[in-house]
């Protein structure tokens, strides 16, 4: 019988059966730069801990297994991981890039990639006819969805198909779902990628980031760049990355439950706007996310009246932290045009639909009353300091 997710958080099917590591629960933290070996030629299967390492090699293992690819590659940070999948490309390749993408991705294809002769358009891939901007030059796609902060949605399978005819890699940033709540490699992408500092992770207590893929072909260029580049994920830090995802489950499932509820008491406030969630009916990408997702996830964005509600509900949070991340325990709360897209051009910011009023909120795993409640008490003290 095929595994549920649940179990492959815990457990590595290769495994079973064994007692190695002296019986230990928790797989150990191989804290050590290198290896001893027996002769020449007699190698126990690591060398050196920027090649490969047992606790990242394990952490490798189950996140490969939980987005069902051949091979998973850890990194330093989220942003590390994107760094080296641009290595892959040559100067003059031509990339279609989604409009929306987090902040630090829009900054590293300007800045770095783009120094480096790398051609990007930026469209919106969710709406807009993706083979009017392939060129003989193109070799990717790369999306998130839903996207940071605007929740697009991009029918995945059927982009595939278009990258498939075209010859084109399918780039997909899972890390708003997860691969607890979607897979887009059995969906027809090339590789995925995700900033395992937020859900995998879960605890805001460390950086790491993955690429997945299922393509032997890419495997074996990323096993080349990350022993060249060395910005594979520390011993240590895969451990914690490892924990993190024995509860990526029920994490993930009582913030959506709890991001469902609030979404909806949003929508009720006279100062909101706009709600922008997935699991709401009125979401434009609702049918595709129930059709390619097991869930929403727990990332919601909102528009206010005016930008002085929303720097007041920024300074009143108690509970709620006004933080630049996501996908942890606690609850934050984000302002994205001096946070997590500052570097965006402001012309970039306002197609996209991010103003100065527009906040992005990470929920937790909290008991919803006191969620609820704080939101009610800030808003109230907004009211009143605002139009008494």
């Amino acid at each position: 019988m095929k595994r549920k997710i649940e179990t492959k958080c815990l457990h590595l099917e290769e495994d079973d059966g064994k007692n190695t590591h002296y019986g230990a629960i928790s797989y150990p933290i191989y804290q050590t730069a290198t290896y001893a070996h027996l002769g020449v030629g007699k190698s126990t299967g690591f060398d050196y801990s920027r090649l490969q390492n047992p606790t990242k090699e394990h952490l490798e293992k189950i996140v490969a297994s939980l987005e069902n690819g051949i091979s998973a590659f850890a990194f330093s940070s989220g942003m590390a991981g994107i760094a080296l999948l641009m290595e892959i490309f040559k100067p003059n390749d031509h990339i279609i890039a989604d409009s929306d993408l987090y902040g630090g991705s829009i900054r590293l294809f300007r800045n770095i990639s783009e120094k480096n002769k790398i051609q990007f358009t930026n469209i919106d891939c969710y709406q807009d006819k993706i083979e009017d901007f392939i060129k003989p030059n193109t070799k990717a796609v790369y999306l998130e969805t839903p996207t940071n902060p605007m929740m697009n949605v991009t029918d995945i399978q059927a982009l595939s198909e278009i990258t498939k005819k075209h010859n084109l890699l399918l780039i997909v940033d899972n890390t708003f779902l997860s691969p607890y709540f979607q897979n887009p490699l059995d969906l027809g992408a090339d590789i995925v990628v995700h900033s395992g500092t937020k859900y995998l992770s879960g605890h805001n207590d460390t950086l790491a980031g993955f690429l997945v893929t299922n393509r032997t072909d890419i495997k074996e260029k990323f096993e080349f760049l990350i022993k060249t580049t060395g910005a594979g994920l520390s011993p240590f830090d895969s451990w914690l990355i490892l924990r993190g995802i024995k509860t990526l489950g029920i994490r993930m499932e009582q913030s959506q439950k709890n991001a469902i509820q609030i979404a909806n008491w949003l929508k009720n406030q006279k100062a909101v706007t706009k709600v922008i969630y997935p699991a709401l009916k009125e979401h434009p990408g609702h049918e595709i996310m129930k059709k390619q997702a097991r869930g929403f996830g727990a990332m919601i964005t909102f528009q206010l009246e005016s930008k002085a509600f929303a720097l007041s509900i920024l300074e009143k949070v108690r509970m709620i932290k006004f933080a630049e991340s996501l996908g942890g325990v606690e609850t934050l709360i984000t302002y994205p045009t001096t946070q997590t897209h500052a570097d965006v051009p402001q012309e970039i910011q306002e197609k996209n639909g991010i103003t100065d009023s527009t906040l992005r909120l990470s929920v937790g795993i909290e008991n919803i009353q006191d969620l609820i409640y704080e939101l009610e008490t800030v808003f109230q003290e907004t009211e009143r300091e605002l139009y008494a």
